[in-house]
């Protein structure tokens, strides 16, 4: 694919299946230049007998939709134009659906009573005087901030402190009443008139603790609403709570004294209401070693939370990326990430865990009703489709990747494992673009580095293999997928067998495949991958270039600027300032001689655009050939979710850097000469 065919790219929600199992609901974004935003609306898509895919909703941006459990009411998140979400319920007749919240900075998260006559919504509440509560007072003239705690700002949200998530319920209003109508002219400004709430209908407000309460659900019995919420501001604990639908009656459900602490999230109760599930990560006794846990699922009988059992085994099974969802009974659907899939299994507290979807696939996202489990998954084929899940394997219900395939038309990567340094087998892929060879490769690294690459659809390797150039993805140690001793493998030790892993990599795929030229390479990454990326130009001098992005470049300044720099930097590569430096690209910059090109985001909270700025003055005061590309108005996730023409931009940068140090035919080297130094920005 080429940077203008990113607005081919649908991306799916989780399904909200109907109770009948006959349909369901789905919303389809994409990225849209003409509006330089993510566009998209809900899609009713049969699930048995005749019938096609058809748009239901014709909003801005129309996204997570639920069905309440008698179907008779769909809520969905709808945001206009530079506007933020606000929740809106269609009736089961259609129509017109009904908005029924005005949250100042929308609304993040919403579920159904149990009975469909009520919902429990997040929503972020601002501090009188910020973020435009008070007319005339810009974000420039606001009132400085006192910061008294460790956690207090967070990549794409800014500022948390003055702005927490907190739990709303509201009376769901007839959506066959008369619409309202705003008042106009006598009725305006007469005796009988009164604050104009626009007809949305009032919500209460049930928590108040200055901190962020999470994904609010009801219980199985709609007696009782659960949330997560953080323990302290000194470690990644935190709790599951419950509270009465007034409010009252707060409850700890998890961390019991004498276990090992626990970091939670998404709280659900089974169906039947006898068990309460959650996903934890055990964080050893500090509180804070979170580097490489694997999530589990946990279950405690809703009568006794004490009574926690872990059900499934954090070695092997790591449930990180995804949600639970309830299903027939006592069982519950979780997403379970392994050597580059991500596949749905269903466990049963009182039966183990079986595995529904696997094989070269990642499952996103699931929705059950009357037994029936639909997925959204992504493969190399689709950046995002439906499919039911029945015994003999996925039944596609949906083609939302036709004109992507028709366009960008690729053959899959090919699996391969090759041995590392010690013996050490390193997973990963080989993407080829068309034609014969030799083709020049790209080494790219992931992020995180608790991350994987896998069968995902991944925009980055089209659009380069497009352009003629072979890619190679692999999971070094470090990675997730394959066991916490694999992740663990370079805690306190960065740069060490993460280095040997890649590189052995692409030395064995240079042996195995002769359509490789090994005189034409390049290196790139983002985030951990710009810090693997930056490591390895300053200890091996093979790539012809580089690439290094939004990269955790220096432990030591990470600390004090990165919003999870208080504990991040420690977990990897200790407090000791000597190892400290010992793992640090920032230390070794005078080493490196390859052309690098350092591409960031100024509003980057994760890894800070100082970090950027002082490895590429470091590389331009050192003679290194090297260009900065600056992002306004982006953050950390600019290559996944910035906007439409950043990310066009983005590419054609890459693809113009590539093309000056490694041309091909397809992308082929500028007119002039090529220059030894970059030209200023």
């Amino acid at each position: 694919m080429n940077p203008c065919d990113l607005p081919l790219l649908n991306s799916l929600s989780a399904p909200a299946v109907h109770p009948d199992a006959l349909h369901c609901v789905v919303s389809v974004t994409r990225p849209d230049f003409a509006s330089d935003a993510y566009t998209g609306q809900l899609w009713r898509v049969p699930m048995a007998g005749a019938g096609q895919p058809r748009r239901l909703t014709r909003g801005f941006r129309d996204t997570m939709p639920k069905y309440s459990p008698d179907g008779a009411s769909l809520g969905f998140l709808r945001a206009g134009a530079g506007e933020p979400p606000q929740l809106f319920v269609l009736g089961a007749g259609s129509g017109e659906p009904v908005r029924v919240t005005d949250a100042k900075l929308g609304v993040s998260w919403f579920s159904f009573s149990p009975d469909g006559q009520q919902v429990v919504f997040s929503a972020r509440v601002p501090e009188e005087g910020r973020y435009g509560t008070v007319k005339g007072v810009p974000a420039a003239a606001e009132d400085p901030r006192l910061i008294t705690t460790l956690k207090y700002r967070m990549n794409g949200t800014g500022y948390t402190g003055d702005k927490p998530t907190q739990v709303f319920l509201l009376d769901l209003p007839d959506l066959d009443a008369e619409p309202y109508v705003e008042p106009r002219g006598r009725a305006a400004a007469g005796p009988e008139a009164r604050p104009d709430s626009g007809g949305v209908p009032a919500a209460r407000q049930l928590t108040t603790a200055p901190a962020d309460h999470l994904q609010p659900v009801f219980s199985a019995d709609g007696t009782r609403i659960l949330y997560t919420r953080e323990q302290d501001d000194t470690t990644l604990v935190s709790d599951v709570y419950s509270i009465t639908t007034d409010g009252t009656g707060l409850r700890k459900l998890t961390n019991p004294g004498g276990r090992t602490p626990l970091s939670v999230s998404d709280p659900v109760e089974s169906t039947n209401g006898a068990w309460l599930f959650y996903l934890g990560q055990e964080l050893a006794e500090s509180g804070t070693d979170f580097v490489a846990r694997n999530t589990a699922l946990y279950a405690a009988p809703t009568a006794d939370p004490a009574a926690v059992r872990r059900l499934t085994d954090p070695e092997h099974t790591d449930l990180a990326e995804g949600t639970v969802l309830a299903h027939r009974g006592a069982e519950a659907l979780v997403f379970n990430r392994h050597r580059g899939t991500g596949e749905l299994l269903s466990v049963d507290p009182r039966g183990g865990v079986q595995t529904l979807v696997s094989g070269p696939r990642v499952v996103t996202a699931a929705g059950s009703a009357d037994g029936t489990v639909v997925v959204s998954y992504t493969d190399t084929g689709t950046a995002g489709d439906l499919a039911v899940v029945e015994e003999g394997g996925l039944r596609s219900v949906t083609d939302f990747s036709a004109a992507l395939r028709e366009k960008c038309p690729v053959s899959a990567p090919v699996e391969e494992t090759h041995s590392s340094a010690d013996g050490y087998p390193v997973h990963g892929w080989l993407a080829l673009p068309d034609g014969p060879g030799p083709h020049p490769v790209l080494l790219n690294i992931h992020g995180g580095p608790f991350a994987q690459y896998g069968w995902g659809y991944f925009d980055e390797t089209r659009i380069y293999t497009r352009a003629g150039y072979a890619v190679l993805m692999c999971n070094p140690r470090g990675s997730a997928g394959y066991g916490q001793e694999h992740g663990r493998a370079i805690k306190g030790a960065m740069g060490t067998h993460d280095l040997a892993d890649v590189l052995a990599y692409v030395d064995g795929a240079l042996a195995t495949h002769p359509e490789l030229d090994s005189s034409r390479l390049g290196i790139m990454g983002g985030s951990y991958g710009g810090y693997l990326t930056a490591w390895t130009i300053a200890h091996d001098h093979r790539f012809t270039a580089a690439v290094v992005e939004r990269g955790f470049l220096d432990p030591l300044s990470f600390v004090g600027s990165a919003d999870i720099g208080w504990f991040f930097s420690a977990g990897y590569t200790g407090t000791d300032q000597a190892g400290v430096l010992a793992q640090s690209p920032m230390a070794c910059v005078e080493s490196v001689r390859t052309p690098t090109f350092v591409v960031h985001s100024e509003d980057d909270l994760r890894c800070p655009v100082e970090q950027a700025q002082r490895y590429y003055t470091a590389l331009k005061l050192g003679g290194v050939p090297t260009q900065m590309l600056l992002f306004p108005g982006e953050n950390h996730e600019l290559s996944r979710s910035g906007t439409p023409w950043h990310r066009r931009q983005r590419f054609e940068h890459l693809l113009n850097w590539w093309a000056r140090w490694l041309p091909t035919a397809q992308n082929p080297a500028p007119d002039e000469a090529r220059e030894t130094e970059a030209a200023p920005v």
